[in-house]
């Protein structure tokens, strides 16, 4: 396998647009469905939240099969140990078991670029890996080829207090904008939030209401 050059030629070839918040009461991810192969449309209904536990969930950006392999270890790790101990891993814990998959692999990396994400006995956490393993600590984030654009709504609207009400609209907003300008994004938004006590996906009429409304402001 070829290293990409520099990172933004890995942004463009990885089309997609994931974001994630984390909230005073938890966290919110959000992503859009489409997945490409180079400039080819491959489906328009990806899933590319993946639940790795009731409090736990990771996006999915890059090689879609490589991404799915190592969040499936992810979830299976997760399982063994609430077995052994009776305990929930950190999501700390789970996003270093991530890194070091990665990390150990980077002779013939894997094309992977997640965002872990949920909310443990210290609160709401997110964290983001690239595909060598590099893991940072994050208060929102977004990953894919239109996290420029993406990032460029998040900074001008997060702000610290930020509630999970208050944070969906802007993941909507996001993943809108990084759409209509980003061709390796696309089709529908998938968004989802953790809270302590549940973990819940917004239904598809609330994101368009979301979008309509918008529409009517002209943002």
């Amino acid at each position: 396998m070829r290293y990409p050059d520099t990172y933004e030629e890995y942004l463009r070839k990885t089309g997609t647009t994931t974001v994630g918040i984390v909230c005073k009461d938890g966290v919110v991810l959000g992503t859009d469905t489409r997945a490409t192969a180079g400039y080819f449309i491959a489906h328009k209904h990806v899933k590319k939240i993946y639940k790795i536990d009731d409090y736990v969930a990771a996006t999915m950006s890059g090689v879609v099969a490589e991404a799915q392999k190592i969040l499936e270890r992810a979830q299976l790790q997760v399982r063994l140990y609430k077995t052994e101990t009776g305990m929930r891993m950190s999501i700390k814990a789970i996003a270093t078991y991530i890194s070091n998959l990665l990390f150990g692999s980077r002779v013939y990396p894997y094309v992977v670029h997640t965002i872990v994400a949920g909310v443990d006995e210290t609160g709401p956490n997110m964290y983001t890996i690239d595909w060598f393993g590099s893991l940072t600590k994050e208060t929102y984030i977004a990953t894919g080829s239109g996290s420029p654009i993406a990032l460029g709504v998040l900074e001008d609207s997060y702000y610290e207090g930020i509630t999970i009400k208050e944070a969906v609209p802007i993941v909507v907003r996001a993943i809108h904008s990084a759409i209509k300008r980003d061709p390796g994004s696309g089709e529908s938004i998938d968004v989802v939030y953790i809270t302590k006590h549940n973990y819940v996906e917004v239904p598809k009429d609330e994101i368009l209401n979301i979008l309509k409304m918008k529409a009517k402001k002209g943002l």
